[in-house]
């Protein structure tokens, strides 16, 4: 969010809880088809001949797409209302999603990228603006704890509609477009709990990057994480040599093991020290993902590996925005969770890129874990360095 969040005055409990479902709804039935469809689209284009490197460049359009629109969402929903930009954004995605089948083109593969995810990032920008400002301040962290458990069922969900409805046709980009569309009839009913967004404007948030690392650059590793394994997971599995249904399903191990832990980390992050809490899952996430090319020889075995990662990993998004929301508030909060997302964004953008060249490397089939464990263990040291840091001058 780049803007001040406002507390509604006068809104009625029950519909805080109205506008709250229907954001949490709304982006929850987009995590399903972004579940259906990034995994989706790197399998056709695998199909297709395409190299590791061009599906991971493809796949980085998703972080140049959000960067760019970021800055933007904010204005525009001031004009318009957070609700009904809201519904276009979601409309435009299901307009797009099944453009992807339609056309052959790698180029226009390069520009749906483009116009789908800038669609979708104004989605989540508005769903977690629209949460946060309606959310009792005393219950925040719960409900976003709630918001990223129900997403992650609906990531979970969409690599298992996949391994049903195979990657051949165009069946699953119409349920894809049927699951987006669905999306949108939650927010129609929720139109007069529209979150109101303060006319004024807060300092620049680039600062706030630098201002609360150990939040903004977890947020950079988990979107270079994040992006990496729903678009190139599924590839690494069938150059183990499993079966395209196997391969799919190893993103729906990861999205589990989301589902099953954030809110116990979320518990967890208000009784310890936040930093150290985000140092020790990168840190055991680096060794999980050390030990994979280990577990690859056994099917039970990765999918446990990945299973737990899942969990993990996504603890670095769930904790790292509740540590910025307890060092920071008011207009600083709003600015930094701007930051927040648009070091998500970069992370989002050189994660596929360098993911898609750690897939094609010739001296191991296991150059993308290897990938994802210098990511984490690099944040593991960085925040180490930071805590040790800051105990020697007695903060």
């Amino acid at each position: 969010m780049a803007s001040d969040v406002v507390q509604p005055a006068g809104m009625t409990p029950g519909r805080r809880l109205l506008g709250i479902s229907a954001a949490v709804a709304a982006i929850s039935s987009v995590g399903i088809a972004l579940g259906l469809g990034l995994p989706l689209l790197s399998l056709v284009m695998e199909s297709r001949g395409v190299a590791g490197w061009a599906i991971g460049a493809n796949t980085a359009m998703a972080g140049i797409a959000s960067i760019a629109v970021t800055p933007l969402v904010t204005p525009v929903a001031r004009r318009v209302g957070t609700a009904q930009l809201l519904v276009a954004s979601i409309v435009t995605t299901a307009i797009c999603f099944p453009l992807f089948y339609v056309f052959d083109s790698l180029g226009a593969w390069f520009v749906l990228r483009v116009l789908f995810h800038a669609a979708l990032a104004s989605a989540f920008i508005l769903s977690e603006f629209w949460i946060n400002a309606l959310a009792p301040s005393r219950k925040r962290g719960l409900v976003m704890g709630i918001y990223a458990t129900v997403l992650s069922i609906g990531f979970g969900v969409g690599p298992m509609i996949l391994s049903v409805s195979g990657s051949e046709g165009p069946l699953p980009f119409v349920i894809g477009l049927i699951i987006l569309l669905a999306a949108v009839v939650p927010v129609l009913f929720a139109f007069k709990a529209n979150p109101p967004l303060d006319a004024s404007h807060g300092r620049g948030f680039l600062r706030f990057v630098t201002l609360v690392p150990m939040a903004t650059f977890a947020a950079l590793v988990f979107g270079a994480t994040e992006s990496g394994l729903l678009s190139l997971l599924p590839i690494y599995g069938l150059r183990l040599g499993l079966d395209e249904r196997t391969a799919t399903l190893l993103v729906s191990a990861v999205a589990l093991g989301n589902i099953g832990l954030q809110i116990p980390l979320g518990l967890l992050a208000d009784r310890t020290d936040r930093r150290v809490l985000l140092c020790a899952l990168a840190l055991i996430c680096t060794l999980l993902m050390l030990i994979t090319p280990f577990a690859a020889h056994d099917t039970i075995l990765l999918f446990a590996v990945m299973m737990v990662f899942g969990g993990l990993f996504a603890g670095l998004y769930t904790v790292g925005l509740t540590h910025l929301g307890a060092r920071l508030s008011g207009g600083d909060l709003a600015s930094a969770n701007a930051a927040f997302i648009f070091m998500y964004s970069v992370g989002m953008l050189g994660g596929p890129a360098l993911g898609g060249l750690s897939i094609d490397v010739e001296f191991t089939r296991h150059g993308f874990p290897l990938l994802l464990a210098t990511f984490l263990g690099s944040y593991m040291l960085l925040g180490s360095w930071r805590i040790l840091r800051d105990r020697r001058r007695g903060r």
